[in-house]
């Protein structure tokens, strides 16, 4: 079976690039400052990668409240360095933890491709064709190339046929490519195998690339599986943002696929720099750097994804229980089949996971239960999963009052103009009124207050960077450099 990738040659490989984006989200918790990524650009844009990824709704929150950076800042700097190599959005039909009106999706697609995005990666977390539908419509009224990501997960329910259906429906839409996206790492070169001529034969000639994560350890071994079974394009990160929970790197896949005789369509001395840049980064800011990891049978049963692990442990942690961790996750395969096996992303892993938590906890199964869990059993965050239920766990939870409050809630609705209405007014643009929907006025103006994203000098300024380091240190009270007709001297003032 061969992939149509708009024309390309059959045994040429294409990469995207996940780095600024997936990567640093799997390993950086998206810590990573607009100055931090803006220096590499021109390297991306040299390398020629068939898209570079960049931005999510996630990273918009984070950047806000945390960073007080502007995200809208980011994506135009980097735009404005990055201008032959297509910028790739990511958004999905149900964002993080709420449901959010129509306009905005509408809204984000549209400030995307105004500050220079032209490609958006849409996810729904049950690969729902309907809730796909009405994104990719938006998409290309925003004027960007909706591309469908297909979740991979592991179950009963999710089959050969399954997979080969959920690509049919995705091509009967007007749709740029498809993803074969596997968040949790959880395909094997064995399945890799046996799905990626599924998914190309239902194709219809539509491109598809393939998007994996090394959490099991077999991420670089799935993706030389996928390019041998047709596919062209594969997703991937750069040391030391690859490998971990992250992307597979791109030096590794690249390598493999030229020793199996394929060409590779990428440029990797522009992007050796850019790994030195990133760990003089990671070793000062001290942040975690991608390993290649052992290979983990139990993730193929929980499904929990790496980072929220974490925060189970967190959870048991404040009880005085981190030593339930290996019974949470064991609760959490049996909560996950109770729920229908739910495709283990974002927020669908949250709500399986804390329910495992409350139920090891409480020693008592669904003895309380969040209201997200109550909303899934109602259908608003799937009618697939609140069908597909063990139906006395739906009506154990079903049956308390809350969930008789819970049954009147309505899908959000809120036009674009009422949305600029409310938190718009003069001289507000649509990117702030998106800032302020998803974090707050008070948020925004203290973004706005911490001023403009600030140059982050690297190994390229090593000066800069001795005089930042020899002025954190106590011991001494004054530092002298000299250097070939240039001298600076340091000197700490005793405070009144």
């Amino acid at each position: 079976v061969k992939n149509s990738c708009d024309n390309f040659f059959m045994d040429d490989i294409r990469f995207v690039d996940t780095t600024v984006r997936d990567g640093q989200q799997s390993l950086w918790a998206f810590g990573m400052r607009t100055g931090m990524m803006v220096p590499i650009a021109p390297n991306l844009e040299r390398a020629g990668f068939d898209a570079i990824e960049l931005g999510t709704p996630v990273e918009l929150v984070k950047c806000v409240r945390e960073l007080r950076e502007d995200p809208w800042e980011r994506v135009r700097l980097l735009a404005r360095k990055i201008t032959k190599t297509p910028l790739r959005a990511v958004h999905g039909t149900r964002s993080g933890f709420e449901i959010f009106p129509f306009s905005v999706h509408q809204l984000y697609d549209e400030c995307m491709a105004k500050n220079g995005v032209t490609q958006v990666r849409i996810s729904d977390c049950w690969n729902d064709p309907s809730e796909w539908q009405w994104r990719v419509k938006q998409a290309r009224a925003a004027g960007l190339k909706p591309i469908i990501n297909l979740i991979y997960s592991v179950s009963p329910r999710h089959t050969d046929e399954y997979f080969a259906a959920r690509t049919r429906a995705a091509t009967k839409l007007d749709i740029f490519r498809i993803i074969l996206k596997d968040p949790g790492g959880l395909l094997t070169p064995e399945r890799t195998q046996s799905l990626v001529p599924v998914v190309l034969q239902n194709a219809n000639g539509i491109p598809v690339e393939l998007h994996t994560h090394c959490t099991t350890g077999l991420g670089s071994l799935c993706c030389l599986e996928a390019i041998k079974g047709g596919i062209r394009i594969i997703n991937t990160a750069i040391p030391p943002l690859a490998d971990s929970s992250s992307n597979p790197s791109l030096f590794n896949v690249a390598r493999n696929a030229r020793a199996l005789g394929y060409t590779t369509i990428i440029d990797e001395a522009p992007l050796k720099p850019v790994t030195d840049h990133f760990l003089f980064i990671a070793k000062r800011e001290g942040f975690p750097i991608g390993v290649p990891v052992e290979y983990d049978y139990s993730q193929y049963v929980h499904q929990v994804p790496g980072g929220m692990i974490s925060n189970l442990q967190h959870q048991l942690r404040r009880v005085g229980m981190e030593d339930k961790l290996d019974a949470t996750l064991e609760e959490a395969a049996r909560v996950r089949a109770e729920f229908g096996y739910p495709i283990m992303v974002t927020p669908l892993s949250q709500f399986v996971g804390s329910q495992a938590a409350i139920n090891v906890i409480l020693g008592e199964r669904y003895k309380e239960v969040t209201d997200q869990v109550i909303q899934y059993a109602l259908g608003p965050w799937g009618k697939e999963g609140a069908a597909s239920m063990d139906a006395n766990v739906k009506d154990k939870i079903l049956s308390r009052p809350r969930a008789k409050e819970l049954a009147q809630w309505k899908h959000p609705q809120m036009s674009l103009k009422e949305l600029r209405r409310k938190l718009g007014g003069p001289g507000v643009t649509d990117d702030e009124i998106l800032l302020r929907f998803f974090t707050g006025k008070e948020e925004v103006a203290a973004m706005h207050a911490a001023g403009r994203p600030k140059e982050y000098l690297s190994a390229r300024h090593p000066l800069v960077t001795l005089i930042g380091e020899l002025a954190k240190r106590s011991d001494c009270r004054q530092i002298h450099i000299d250097k070939r007709g240039f001298s600076i001297r340091l000197e700490k003032r005793a405070t009144a």
